[in-house]
């Protein structure tokens, strides 16, 4: 059985944002004093570690992120990322927010049949998505920008080819309304 402080870091892991100390405890249906005291534990291993990541804490919100000793190489890889052509599966998760926006990130691990996480912070740190929170709902909706639409060189989504087929198609919203999940254990770059 994974320990506290494995189930957190495997949450900071596949987070793409900054997570508050009540989410980690409502998530795993503790009280915010174990998050905090955990929290505090697995910061100083990855420390003591030397390791290429660390958790660092703000305003009562955890995240993982590369450790400082190692910000060249990493801007000069995200830089790459962000200027250099879209993998298959990059361009396969923006299709499907083109067509089925806005969109939930467990509807799109539901068509890809993958956890899309890494992929869809690809897409927002090239400016070709936005994040929309629903606080009301607590989920967030995934939709393309207008730089993605002028980069296509259409007037609005709806110029897409088959848009409003594609958009409407039922066989999408059967797997999305599937009780059983579809999603993988890992996203593919």
């Amino acid at each position: 059985m994974a320990t506290l402080k494995s189930k957190l870091e495997s949450l900071l892991f596949v987070a793409n944002k900054p997570l508050t100390v009540k989410e980690l405890a409502d998530l795993l249906k503790i009280k915010n004093t174990e998050v905090d005291a955990a929290m505090d534990e697995l910061s100083a291993d990855y420390t003591s570690a030397e390791s290429g990541l660390q958790i660092i804490k703000n305003n009562g919100k955890y995240q993982m992120v590369s450790s400082a000793e190692n910000a060249a190489i990493v801007q000069e890889f995200i830089k790459d990322e962000t200027s250099g052509e879209l993998s298959r599966p990059s361009l396969e998760a923006l299709t499907v927010i083109a067509y089925r926006g806005p969109i939930t990130k467990i509807d799109l691990d539901r068509i890809r049949g993958v956890n899309c996480s890494l992929i869809l912070r690809n897409l927002l740190i090239r400016g070709l998505i936005e994040e929309k929170a629903d606080k009301e709902r607590a989920v967030s909706f995934y939709n393309v920008t207008i730089d993605f639409i002028r980069y296509l060189g259409i007037n609005k989504l709806e110029d897409l080819p088959d848009y409003e087929r594609l958009h409407q198609d039922d066989t999408i919203a059967k797997i999305l309304n599937r009780e059983e999940p579809m999603v993988g254990a890992s996203d593919t770059l």
